[in-house]
């Protein structure tokens, strides 16, 4: 099930009742469309976009999108039906609708009933070790669930009413051809997620050219934040260092140490996102920082943040992770991991979103590791089961 989020102006943000998170910003009205919330990016856009078009002062974007997420967690835990959510969640900037990527009538529906002025594609099947087993679910949601949103658009006759914002990735230059990757560096998926994202950056193109539509692709990097599902390595990493920390666990396991991503944090991202559907012309952008860390060094900096050093041992398989000074296991190596096909260093290019839309990432790597551990410890201490 894919749920959506209209973001709409109106009631008064008074009823959130701290009046001490609100500043000044420009009363700028701005409707706008996100396909799935039940990921890390979209629990993000609200903050963003709040900024941009409350009629009133509106709370500081931390601040924001914190209210926003707890309000849409504390309706999850109410009820075991997501559809009740209709009728449970009363957020001041969003209003949800149910449908599904795979059904193009749910989408023909939402979208000639909303009629948004933006439209952010954020529905994935985004995990790319599980879509080596749900290849055909993956191509289904991502390739063509990209291809219905752009034909319910047309056929509700709002191709030029709509601004359209595919989200794209760095999995589609997969087996790197050149480093750093920028927009006109040549793709070469390495999983089934990353082919069906393919299709889904190539049929954007094609509606743009075909059509005239503005609709647009943000290539971005990888992108973490505390919010982060527990199934990819990042938060897998900060969970268990978290655990260990407060004596829940021992160690961890991963796959290959040695991959290198490029990650950002996904609330400098998200404005990237919404900048290119404020740009004059429709372009497709690289969102990245710049810079490239391994799993290792990932690993390093979290368990740094608790005040333990990680010491290498052995090699592939055999190779695992001691706390300095002693002679406890911290990190083991376990193949299960592994990919069928690796992808082995991504490092972007952002020159072109720094140029044409002003966009820099603002949150260091450090800071980011420190972010999702000082939440994953909060999170652990309150509920270690979470």
């Amino acid at each position: 099930m894919c749920f959506s989020a209209k973001l709409f102006c109106g009631r008064k943000l008074e009823s959130f009742e701290d009046s001490s998170f609100l500043k000044r910003t420009p009363k700028i009205q701005f409707p706008g469309f996100i396909f799935q919330i039940e990921r890390d990016d979209p629990s993000q856009m609200p903050d963003i976009i709040a900024v941009g078009f409350q009629e009133i002062d509106t709370i500081k974007e931390d601040e924001w999108e914190y209210l926003i997420r707890k309000q849409i967690q504390k309706c999850l835990k109410q009820s075991d039906d997501k559809y009740e959510l209709l009728n449970r969640v009363r957020l001041v900037t969003m209003k949800l609708h149910y449908g599904d990527l795979n059904d193009s009538s749910s989408l023909v529906k939402i979208i000639s009933a909303v009629k948004p002025k933006e439209i952010y594609n954020l529905g994935a099947q985004s995990h790319v070790k599980i879509s080596f087993d749900l290849s055909e679910y993956t191509a289904d949601v991502d390739a063509v669930g990209t291809l219905r949103i752009l034909d319910a658009i047309r056929t509700c006759g709002l191709e030029k009413e709509i601004r359209f914002y595919q989200a794209s990735t760095s999995e589609l230059y997969g087996k790197v051809q050149e480093i750093p990757q920028s927009e006109t560096t040549p793709f070469y998926p390495r999983s089934p997620y990353a082919a069906a994202k393919l299709y889904a950056y190539w049929i954007t193109i094609n509606y743009r050219e075909a059509y005239n539509m503005y609709a647009v692709n943000g290539i971005l990097f990888n992108h973490e934040s505390p919010r982060r599902g527990s199934n990819f390595v990042t938060r897998k990493i900060t969970r268990s260092v978290a655990k260990i920390h407060l004596d829940q666990q021992v160690s961890v396991e991963l796959g290959s140490l040695d991959s290198k991503r490029d990650w950002g944090h996904a609330k400098d991202y998200v404005e990237a996102m919404w900048l290119m559907l404020q740009h004059d012309t429709p372009e497709d952008f690289v969102i990245a920082t710049g810079e490239t860390h391994s799993v290792r060094e990932f690993v390093e900096a979290a368990f740094q943040e608790i005040g333990k050093d990680i010491v290498w041992e052995g090699e592939g398989v055999n190779e695992i992770g001691k706390e300095k000074g002693t002679d406890i296991v911290r990190v083991k190596v376990n193949p299960k991991y592994y990919r069928p096909t690796e992808v082995d260093l991504l490092l972007g290019n952002p020159k072109k979103a720094k140029d044409k839309l002003g966009w820099t990432p603002k949150i260091t790597f450090k800071e980011l590791v420190k972010e999702m551990i000082a939440a994953d410890i909060r999170l652990m201490r309150t509920d270690p089961t979470a």
